[in-house]
């Protein structure tokens, strides 16, 4: 640690905030993390958890726009739109879509493939109690082998811009053989080695009681406006101002009305995903994904067991705190039901919509703004749990030591 004593306040306290929190005591930093209603609201809660650098890949998707405009307005698509006349919304979807190219996905792809091969290294980095899984199997299963060819070229494609995946190919004996709660309409899919696994709750929950066990102050409340005062620093809340010599703004889906006054342009669009928690009669070994449905599994409990298994899909662009859609839920459970066997899915609980925030050109704001000692750490979209850690460290090295990673240069926040 450096002898450093500055004052920095972290808005948000999600997984990207905490992390951002966590690498500043590294540096010796005072912090005080600030969030509207705590540890945990947005949308770290019911994240799938998956540490998967295969599967981190630009929102942006020339995928997207092949299967249809008209496919994107019905409530079962696993891309929704919702009927809207919000003026903000509608030029950031004609964005997102003019990002949904070839041409724009590989050039982010190249940014996602250097971030991928550190993100895990961050993580091990957290001292924590809570540790990281190894995902062993980690699969992906298809109804057909056309439906499989979809995964491989995106891999392939991956690897020509300097990612790695290294998978197996399995036959429906291979894959079943791997794991038996597979349905039957399952005929074949993918063993990806090399990723990991969270419980989202447990994890970022460990990771909360280590930074304040480090010294850190956790403030419920609101934050409505924050400023320059020439000497640092002013975040006024609710029922406070609070002085320090930097902020880092990383309140998620809410960044834009906190981030535009400081230079930051580009909105930030919530993506809501959804999930909740069912019982299978017998616990899959590991992370299951079902790419075609866009659904994604994760084992919260030991294998073999009844305990928690996490169902989590669906992309939705509407305002951050519209109510849960059960439309969304329906559909997930509709696309999983033939995937797997022995689930009651009329017993699920925890149903959950958690707001992803989304930059149209699918790539993270992280780094300073126009206004000195005002920082943005956000846009994730729906890989904040995976990077909020390698996050934390780019920021917190930043401030703290002025030294600028050259991701930074593509996570601008003022481009």
């Amino acid at each position: 640690m450096t002898e450093r004593s500055d004052h920095v306040v972290v808005v948000g306290a999600g997984m990207v905030g905490l992390a951002t929190a966590w690498f500043l005591q590294e540096h010796g930093a005072r912090v005080t993390v600030v969030d509207r209603t705590g540890v945990l609201a947005g949308s770290s809660r019911g994240n799938a958890g998956w540490l998967a650098p295969a599967l981190t890949l630009p929102l942006p998707d020339p995928a997207i726009l092949a299967s249809g405009a008209l496919a994107t307005l019905k409530p079962s698509s696993p891309v929704y739109v919702p009927p809207t006349l919000n003026p903000r919304l509608l030029r950031w979807l004609l964005d997102f879509t003019r990002h949904c190219t070839p041409g724009r996905w590989r050039a982010a792809m190249e940014v996602f493939a250097v971030a991928n091969a550190r993100a895990l290294e961050a993580f091990d980095a957290m001292a924590i109690e809570e540790p990281t899984k190894q995902a062993d199997p980690f699969l992906a299963a298809f109804r057909s082998e056309r439906d499989r060819a979809v995964l491989v070229e995106e891999f392939e494609n991956v690897a020509t811009l300097g990612g790695a995946t290294d998978f197996e190919l399995l036959d429906e004996s291979g894959v079943h053989g791997l794991e038996p709660a597979l349905g039957e309409a399952v005929t074949c899919g993918l063993r990806i080695s090399g990723q990991r696994f969270i419980d989202p709750v447990r994890f970022v929950s460990s990771l909360a009681a280590a930074v304040e066990s480090r010294g850190a102050e956790l403030v419920v409340d609101s934050v409505d406006h924050v400023a320059s005062n020439g000497r640092g620093v002013v975040v006024r809340t609710a029922t406070d101002h609070l002085h320090a010599d930097a902020v880092v703004l990383a309140n998620g889906a809410w960044i834009s009305g906190l981030a535009r006054p400081h230079g930051v342009t580009a909105f930030v669009q919530a993506g809501r995903g959804y999930s909740f928690t069912v019982r299978p009669e017998s616990q899959p070994r590991g992370p299951v994904y079902f790419p075609t449905q866009r659904v994604a599994c994760t084992p919260l409990g030991a294998p073999g067991s009844e305990d928690a298994f996490r169902v989590a899909g669906m992309m939705e662009f509407r305002k951050p705190d519209a109510p849960l859609d059960p439309r969304r839920v329906t559909a997930i459970v509709d696309a999983a039901r033939p995937m797997l066997s022995g689930v009651d899915w009329d017993t699920r609980t925890d149903e959950w919509v958690g707001s992803r925030p989304c930059t149209a050109d699918g790539l993270p704001l992280v780094g300073p703004t126009r206004t000195p000692g005002v920082h943005v750490a956000g846009g994730h979209g729906m890989w904040g749990i995976a990077l909020g850690p390698l996050t934390g460290r780019l920021v917190a090295d930043q401030i703290m030591q002025g030294r600028t990673d050259p991701l930074l240069t593509a996570f601008d926040p003022l481009r």
